[in-house]
């Protein structure tokens, strides 16, 4: 019995040691030349990896329950000969032959196995990879009819049900699974994943007020000295005004014509891709790669240009600010302590979340057509508000610091707090 017990705590470990084995754990068996290595890769993906771990699952569950089934008949036969018929009662046979096998098989057959196989999976799993092998040939005729009858039930009732995952879903998930271990970049990162896909065009683009571009009737003398001095690999080109985009032209265009002077320079403008403001990131990111450019012009409803976007910029989003030798190193904040900062009022609100660590869902609700702060305190305000103004919104102080008749140029910003909510 007590032989039997270990079998049992072996093979039901194994359950948890093989099929917690993860892909980088894969890709290291698959470079280990070893036959433990070859044997755990057998049992998961031979014939195929689909049916590999149907295969196994159903051998180790064969296996299981028939040395459990085992282990009831013995118990029962030696309390038998310890305890004669009649000595005890019905209740004490019933409490030792099933209470008290029940609670052996289930703790030191069932919890303590799968506890230490979650923690050494691939030591358990390349112990037993060589008996779990054996026994999927010795238990064939057993498990494969369970294989066949679960895979015929699967096709009869096929799952068209598809599984979606919230954004708050995969928040909360992160943050169960935050560890110490995780560097301060790798989870900016990934929450940058986690909040790729709600982000719009309109949020991540260079306003048209930032943008460089150049007529479309520009001399070659003037354009060449311009577009050097822009910084610049791919520049939009407007006909009349920055709303009619005729094409973008690529800096790596012009290098043949370093020495030479081209009869018409037009013609070596690209086709304009158009994107819409509300076109979320992670659509346009695949549509960067079908199409295999770099830039996008954005167009609001009316058709006219409210600014470019690139791939730099969606990548950003994920990974953090990108910067070369020509990106200019002018700060748009300045912190005045913990609490206090001045931004510029283009600045990006997703900037003002990123940069606070605050919640931006309350702000994003309430903001409007705006996406930055310059807008955000217009709406807010319902005016262009004057120099000195200010308002207060869920964390925040808003004051601002700099305007005109026409816009708002810097703001100062406020942390608050907030009353603690039972």
């Amino acid at each position: 019995m007590l032989l039997l017990l270990v079998c049992s705590a072996l093979v039901s470990g194994s359950e948890v040691a093989f099929f917690s084995i993860g892909p980088s754990e894969l890709a290291s068996l698959r470079e280990e030349e070893s036959t433990s290595s070859e044997r755990i890769l057998n049992l998961i993906e031979a014939p195929d990896i689909e049916t590999g771990p149907r295969n196994l699952l159903a051998t180790i569950l064969v296996l299981n329950n028939f040395i459990n089934i085992l282990i009831i008949l013995l118990s029962t036969v030696v309390m038998g000969q310890i305890f004669p018929p009649g000595s005890l009662s019905a209740i004490a046979e019933i409490l030792i032959n099933v209470a008290g096998i029940t609670f052996l098989i289930v703790l030191f057959g069932e919890v303590i196995p799968k506890v230490y196989a979650t923690n050494y999976n691939l030591q358990l799993a390349r112990f037993m990879a060589m008996p779990l092998q054996v026994s999927e040939r010795i238990f064939f005729p057993f498990w494969r009819p369970l294989v066949w009858m679960g895979s015929a039930i699967q096709n009869r009732f096929p799952n068209n049900s598809t599984a979606s995952v919230s954004v708050e879903e995969l928040e909360h998930a992160l943050e169960l699974t935050d560890t110490e271990g995780r560097s301060e970049e790798e989870k900016k990162i990934l929450e940058g994943i986690v909040s790729f896909g709600s982000k719009d065009v309109k949020q991540i683009m260079t306003p048209r007020t930032d943008v460089t571009g150049f007529n479309i009737n520009t001399n070659w003398a003037d354009l060449f000295n311009d577009v050097i001095d822009s910084g610049h690999s791919r520049i939009p080109v407007y006909k009349d005004s920055i709303d009619e985009i005729a094409g973008i032209l690529y800096v790596k265009d012009l290098l043949p014509h370093f020495e030479k002077e081209p009869e018409n320079w037009n013609v070596l403008l690209r086709s304009p891709f158009f994107v819409p403001e509300n076109k979320k990131i992670d659509d346009l990111l695949r549509e960067f790669q079908e199409k295999k450019i770099h830039l996008a012009v954005v167009v609001d409803e009316y058709g006219g240009t409210s600014g470019i976007v690139t791939l730099e910029d969606v990548i950003e989003e994920i990974v953090g600010e990108i910067t070369d030798e020509f990106d200019e190193e002018d700060i748009n904040y300045s912190k005045l302590d913990e609490n206090n900062y001045i931004f510029e009022g283009k600045t990006a609100l997703i900037d003002i979340y990123r940069l606070l660590d605050i919640d931006g869902d309350p702000f994003e609700a309430a903001k409007g057509d705006s996406d930055t702060l310059a807008g955000f305190v217009i709406e807010q305000a319902g005016k262009i508000p004057l120099k000195g103004e200010r308002f207060e919104f869920d964390c925040l102080q808003f004051t601002v610091d700099a305007s005109d008749r026409r816009k708002v140029k810097r703001v100062k910003v406020t942390k608050v707090e907030l009353p603690d909510e039972e």
